[in-house]
């Protein structure tokens, strides 16, 4: 038989032998072709990645055995390697990888624009875990900063409702002195001040005299205007900086943060892969490369190729920190996507790689890879081009716990060293573990690469004395009374272990289910690719999970993302900015986009070329970034393949607009016919083919295969008890060599090879092919999940746990990429959650505490009122305080889900709408009074009546209601408002197919059941922490006080029972209602509550409804905890719930005062107030990070979210191409901590200047009464609103000088360009906590946050920064790849 792929590599040579290497985490896997190219001649090598003991460097070890095997003689180790018969060596490597995650690399500084020293540490402002108090944010990677004075501005913003557009010339020699240009983008920039040449000198030969010789340069605007980057990287150079990283050379995209971050992780990454690559050549004894085969004159040089992150190869002198972060997981997909995807047939592949620590999950369609632009990984947040892969914590290495009730895997590893419990090292319990336990790993199969001298196979006892422990642990916490159920049986060491591989299934789905049906896409109508070591044991009970019905292993699946790097191609990117509003029939822009593109394939041709690619070799995939005006969800869209323009576009080979219209259908499930479509970037991926495809594609070689059943024991290598679902079963054992193609075997069984062991589980069959095993998954495998309700089953509690969370995460990520604003897309100001059939809460994803108690009484409240009313199809809206809101702008939308005619369950979105009308834009009003100030109130309306959407009534609340009382305005964005909605409802009804789905799987009595009982979970979890509290406390009574800034009390005494595990919070002595708008509705009081609780608990808790089950709440009524229907209440949202945390966790002793404030700040102008002539306009709306509160053993965070919030910041560049401002400065600021043995963290300062006249607001709190310090700790800087204005000018006045800002920029602003003149004057005026102003031009408002207090007393060491030193991991704990999953989920 003939497995030859068709490779065509550039300038072939008589040597031959090619070489493919994967160095992951725990294996290095390597593939070696003599230079037949058949896989029949291939040796595959699988070793340790680390094993000092035995050798230094893995790869290098494996070509030694490759070349030994080849050449028929032992080479020593420590012999340099002969590269003259070597034609090439491909390589995927985690060097960069793990000097991230270790912060291992270089010693660099930074250079950024003036204002924005601590833009890094700042980040987009939110923290990782929401409920952290010891908040934990990835160090940044430099060492120094320096800060060059220079600054540039985009002259138009986006928001105009004129969409006025300056002409300016392109910058270049001839307009030097002009003050505007256009920009790379199209954009006219302006200059405000040009960069100095002989101040950066001095400032770089400082950093360079400290002994650093990599930076990295990130210029606010940099990616269109690039020419003071430019300089700094020319002066740096000819003072002799070894490595400078230019912003605008390696990702020319807007966001300062982004391309910051990248700029340094490449300046900080690069050497260090410098140096493993000079230390990987000096193996060899010609060099390696494409330069060193010219020099060598192709006598001892080989071709020397790394795997990029986006998946193409580079050869090693080009190779970057910056693109080799997935270098690994890219191979992997590049090998399933090329061996299991037909062209033909074109069904999408799902790629499914478990290793040993963690499991990447990606999607392969339409015959091209899916990129993103800007990932996560260890905390550092990176624009560049890479493949859209998602990583869960949970590979074969992941650990196993029982916490609180639940069964537990990972996030926590045990790596390669010590490894799992069988790899001889004493290492703890494992998935691999419970895997070998149940008979589904075969230590005959096993390398035997363990013990002592490296010979030994794996340790089959060495888990089960720790499985035996595990269960006893088990049975002890779980029989010990259950309810109504009484005593549960003992469960047994198998259904222990069974029960953690079911948990680890769970955990991988969720990721996948993200990838795809989030997307848009049916996850049963792909096949599952598994590859990875641990793949195979769990590819059949994923796919199941997901519905798909085939499973395609590679014969190679165990090494397939080395076998990845000998398939994959060569690529060059070019990317360029953009800003032209694509239009189908303008020719002008048309064109001009086509030279652009032009340009930008001529680079790549000139650099393949040099690798020795003729033209017929190279072809491109050519990309617009395009996005609708007034959003930033860009999509890069490719051109359409001649095939494509031909049957959907009328022949239009440029149909880029119709093809991002269709696109963003089936992305977002909206399009917006009234929005100018916006080019930002114009891409060329240049691609260097070295491998034309399979002569026979999986789909071909089922058409062709003769399939006959494996009867009896011929071919059987072995039998062995198996633990399967319902108890052990004789299952047969066959050696993937002792196959034949055409074979097919009835499951349960395991083939096995020395490198990969498949699991196939009863009902499921397996048929070989050429170049892989095909699991097909039959009706009977998907048997009836029958699931006792008689008692809880805490393998199937923690399985709902996640089913309930990923459902409420799903409706998030709907939620987000449906809705239009950019409070909800960026800033991320939305909650989703599920509730039980009276309103009680069951599920809550992570997104915003303040929404976490306060839902669940609006849901509760509507339950009440339409209580058998409701039909299918209906969806409620609410957002009115005194029925379960919290302030106005959060808007809640309500679905019931149906059995029959019962509902059974609510799912519920809450959104932060940026302006829902009142007396003011933004709808955050620092001076209301009275509750119809703040816009549009709704107590209980149907939104949708039975399918269909009430646009006609919601238009009535919105827009023309609100306007019907003195001096307000109806919505000022009613568009968005609309948008926003149905994307709520969208979001819904994604919950409610979920829900569906999960009662289709498991029957409605079952989720019924279990829903409950996570509930039980949860107050369990509760009562636990408050026993312990007493404990503590030695049954003593606690309380706490602490005061808004206009005197009004916040009195909370906690009364314990020790015996129950009860607590009373009760808050009398509270001050009264107030006449103004810090009032909080009682839901926010709830939502602060259970946000301490969980905490408290420290470990990951169901978050619901039994929180709060063991905790009485008494809020006296008329105080402004529990105020009256018409009291205004913007504020008690953003300011006093967070008094109210800080009051609690005071109360609890737990940890000193964080900010205790949001800063609300609005801008903007326009409106349809009564009687007046409506007028266009915008409103914007952000909230401010601060510094938290240091803890007993912890250190506060400067610059960050606290307690009830966790929104992001618009990104400096996006706030200025947006709004007409100039970002002055957005800095720590310095000194504002509380001092102590654990100091506070430090605030911020934001300094923005208005360009046009808008309508300024802030609201805020701690302006009066500082965050308090703890246990001797002092207390943190108050903070302070500025606006500098311009005032007729006085004699002899200093206003300048202003008191209190010696912590700002503030630079002297140049008179004529902000519109001074000669009789006018800057003055400093403090604003107060929470007041408005009309700001003109050049005026501007700085905004200086409050820090956190201190614990303990000053001059005591602390030993947080020390930990921090020990353990480069404390601030991220190994995060995830992707997305918000990122942060995503919420993230990666």
């Amino acid at each position: 038989m003939n497995l030859t792929s068709i490779m065509v590599l550039p300038k072939k040579s008589e040597r031959g032998i090619r070489i493919a290497i994967d160095r992951g985490g725990t294996f290095t896997d390597c593939v070696g072709n003599p230079g037949s190219g058949k896989m029949e001649d291939d040796v595959l090598i699988k070793l340790l990645s680390v094993d000092p003991q035995n050798y230094d460097d893995a790869p290098l070890e494996g070509i030694r055995r490759l070349l030994s095997k080849f050449e028929g003689k032992e080479i020593p180790r420590g012999q340099a390697l002969d590269t003259s018969k070597i034609e090439s060596i491909r390589m995927g490597t985690t060097v960069a990888t793990n000097a991230l995650l270790e912060r291992k690399g270089e010693d660099i500084a930074m250079v950024v624009t003036k204002g924005f020293k601590d833009c890094l540490e700042i980040g987009n402002q939110s923290r990782p875990n929401i409920f952290d108090l010891a908040i934990r944010k990835p160090e940044v990677l430099y060492t120094r900063v320096v800060e060059i004075d220079e600054r540039v501005t985009l002259e138009d913003y986006a928001e105009d409702p004129k969409r006025h557009k300056t002409e300016a010339t392109a910058a270049d020699d001839t307009n030097e002195d002009a003050e505007l240009v256009r920009g790379l983008s199209g954009e006219a920039v302006r200059i405000l001040k040009r960069a100095q040449g002989e101040q950066i000198w001095k400032q770089l030969q400082d950093i360079y005299d400290s002994g650093l010789r990599s930076i990295a340069v990130c210029l606010m605007h940099g990616y269109t205007y690039p020419k003071h980057e430019a300089l700094v990287g020319k002066i740096a150079k000819d003072i002799g900086f070894e490595h400078v990283s230019l912003s605008h050379e390696l990702m020319p995209m807007i966001k300062l943060v982004p391309r910051a971050t990248s700029a340094c992780a490449d300046a900080y990454l690069t050497p260090a892969i410098r140096k493993y690559i000079d230390g990987f050549q000096k193996g060899f004894e010609g060099g390696l490369g494409t330069e060193s085969v010219r020099r060598e004159a192709g006598e001892k040089g080989a071709r020397c190729e790394f795997m990029q992150s986006d998946g193409g190869l580079v050869d090693v002198d080009g190779f970057s920190g910056l693109r080799a972060i997935l270098s690994g997981p890219a191979g992997g997909v590049v090998g399933y996507a090329l061996t299991s995807y037909d062209p033909e047939t074109k069904t999408p592949v799902i790629g499914f790689d478990m290793g040993g620590t963690s499991t990447d999950v990606s999607r392969y369609g339409a015959g091209r890879y899916d990129h993103v632009f800007e990932t996560t990984t260890a905390g550092v947040t990176i624009q560049s081009p890479q493949l859209d892969i998602n990583t869960v914590a949970a590979g074969g290495g992941s650990r196993l716990f029982f916490r609180n009730g639940l069964f537990v895997v990972g996030p926590e590893s045990a790596g390669a060293h010590p490894g799992p419990a069988c790899y001889r090292k004493g290492g703890p319990l494992t998935i691999t573990d419970a895997n070998l336990y149940l008979g589904r790993l075969l230590p005959d199969f096993f390398p035997k690469i363990f013990g002592k001298h490296e010979d030994e196979g794996i340790d089959e006892n060495a888990g089960e004395r720790l499985f035996q422990e595990l269960t006893e642990q088990i049975n002890k916490e779980v029989t010990g009374g259950n309810g109504a159920s009484g005593k549960r049986e003992e469960m047994s060491m198998d259904e222990v272990a069974y029960g953690f591989i079911k948990i680890a299934n769970e955990t991988m789905t969720r990721p996948i289910r993200s990838l795809t049906e989030a997307r848009g896409h049916d996850t049963s109508k792909h096949r599952l690719a598994t590859f990875g070591g641990a793949g195979g044991q769990h590819a059949v009970a994923i796919a199941e999970a997901l519905g798909i019905k085939q499973i395609l292993v590679h014969r190679y699946s165990s090494v397939l993302s080395a076998y990845g790097m000998a398939l994959a191609d060569v690529v060059d990117e070019r990317q360029e900015p953009e800003s032209k509003t694509w239009r189908d029939d303008d020719e002008e822009v048309r064109k001009a986009l086509q030279g652009k593109m032009e340009d930008l394939k001529k680079k790549s041709t000139a650099t393949l070329r040099d690798q020795g690619f003729d033209e017929e070799q190279i072809h491109f995939e050519e990309y617009l970034n395009m996005r609708y005006r007034g959003t930033e969800s860009a999509l890069m869209v490719v051109k359409p393949t001649k095939d494509e323009a031909e049957k959907d576009f009328g022949g239009d080979a440029w149909a880029f607009g119709k093809n991002f219209v269709r696109q963003h259908e089936q992305e977002f499930g909206f399009t917006l016919p009234d929005r100018d479509i916006i080019v930002d970037d114009v891409r060329a991926r240049g691609i260097g083919k070295t491998f034309e495809g399979l002569e026979r594609t999986v789909d071909q070689q089922l058409k062709e295969v003769k399939v006959r059943d494996v009867k009896g024991e011929g071919k059987v290598y072995g039998k062995r008890k198996v633990y399967f679902e319902g108890g052990r079963q004789d299952t047969s054992i066959y050696k993937l060599e002792d196959l034949s193609v055409g074979d097919r075997i009835q499951g349960p069984a395991i083939i096995a090879d020395g490198t990969q062991t498949i699991v196939v589980t009863p009902g499921a069959s397996a048929l070989l092919i050429d170049t892989h095993v095909v699991i097909n998954i039959g009706d009977e495998a998907s048997h009836d999940k029958k699931v006792d309700t008689k008692e809880v089953d805490p393998i199937m509690l923690s399985i709902f746990a996640h089913r309930f969370m990923a459902i409420a995460e799903q409706m998030g990520r709907a939620l987000q990429k449906t809705s239009v604003s950019t409070n909800v897309k960026e800033r991320l100001d939305y909650s989703c959650a599920l509730f039980d059939a009276d309103g009680g809460l069951v599920a809550n994803a992570p997104h915003l505490p303040v929404h976490l108690g306060s839902m669940s009484t609006c849901v509760q409240k509507q339950a009440e009122i339409w209580r058998g009313k409701l039909k299918r199809g209906d969806v409620l809206v609410s957002n009115h305080p005194m029925f379960g809101g919290t302030h106005l702008p959060d808007i809640t939308v309500i679905t019931p889900a149906f059995s029959g005619d019962q509902i059974v369950f609510y799912v519920a979105s809450r959104a932060h709408h940026a302006d829902i009308g009142g007396i003011l834009p933004g709808s955050m009003p620092p001076h209301s009074r009275e509750l119809f100030q703040e816009g549009a109130s709704i107590k209980s309306e149907k939104l949708v009546w039975e399918g269909h959407f009430n646009e006609k009534r919601i238009t009535e609340l919105l827009l023309n209601e609100p306007a019907q009382y003195p001096g307000c305005s109806g919505t000022r964005c009613l568009a968005d408002n609309l948008n926003d909605l149905k994307a709520q409802i969208a979001a819904n009804q994604k919950g409610i197919n979920l829900i569906s789905t999960l009662i289709d799987d498991y029957g409605e009595d079952v989720v019924q059941f279990y829903m409950h009982n996570i509930q039980d979970n949860a107050e369990l979890s509760v009562r636990n922490l408050l026993k312990n509290v007493s404990k503590r406390f030695e049954g003593r009574d606690l309380s706490a006080v602490d005061y808004m800034d206009d005197g009004s009390p916040i009195k909370l005494k906690i009364t314990i029972d020790a015996v129950k595990g009860e607590a009373i919070f009760d808050f009398t002595g509270t001050g009264p209602e107030v006449y103004g708008n810090t009032n909080a509705p009682e839901a926010v009081t709830y939502s602060a509550i259970i946000y301490c609780l969980r905490c408290l608990i420290k470990e990951d808790i169901p978050l619901n409804q039994g929180c709060l089950s063991p905790v009485k709440v008494i809020i006296p009524k008329k105080s402004f905890l529990s105020p009256s229907g018409s009291a205004a209440v913007v504020g008690g949202n953003v300011l006093t719930s967070q008094r109210v945390t800080d009051v609690v966790l005071k109360a609890f002793n737990a940890c000193a005062a964080s900010q205790g404030d949001c800063n609300n700040l609005t801008f903007g102008f326009g409106g349809n107030v009564e009687g007046e002539k409506a007028v266009k306009g915008f409103g914007y709306y952000e909230t401010i990070a601060g510094g938290s509160g240091a803890g007993p053993d912890w250190d506060g965070t400067n610059g960050v979210h606290t307690h009830m919030t966790n929104t992001r910041i618009t990104d400096a560049e996006v706030f200025e191409r947006r709004y007409p401002v100039i970002l002055r400065e957005f800095s720590l600021r310095e000194d504002s901590h509380g001092k102590g043995q654990h100091k506070g963290g430090d605030g911020v300062v934001r300094d923005i200047e208005f360009r046009i006249p808008v309508q300024v607001s802030i609201l805020s709190e701690r302006r009066v009464y500082h965050p308090y310090g703890l246990e001797g700790g002092e207390d943190a800087q108050c903070g302070l609103n500025v606006w500098v204005r311009k005032v007729p000018k006085v004699e002899g006045s200093d206003a300048d000088a202003a008191e209190g800002t010696k912590n700002s920029s503030t630079p002297k602003p140049q008179q004529q360009a902000n519109g001074l003149d000669a009789e006018q004057e800057y003055r400093h005026i403090n604003m107060g906590g929470k007041n408005t102003a009309s700001m003109q031009p050049g005026e501007r408002i700085i905004i200086m946050t409050p820090g956190g207090g201190g614990w303990g007393p000053a001059g005591k060491e602390s030993e947080s920064r020390q930990h921090e030193r020990e353990d480069p991991k404390h601030s991220w704990r190994g995060g995830s790849i992707a997305g918000r999953q990122a942060e995503a989920e919420a993230s990666a």
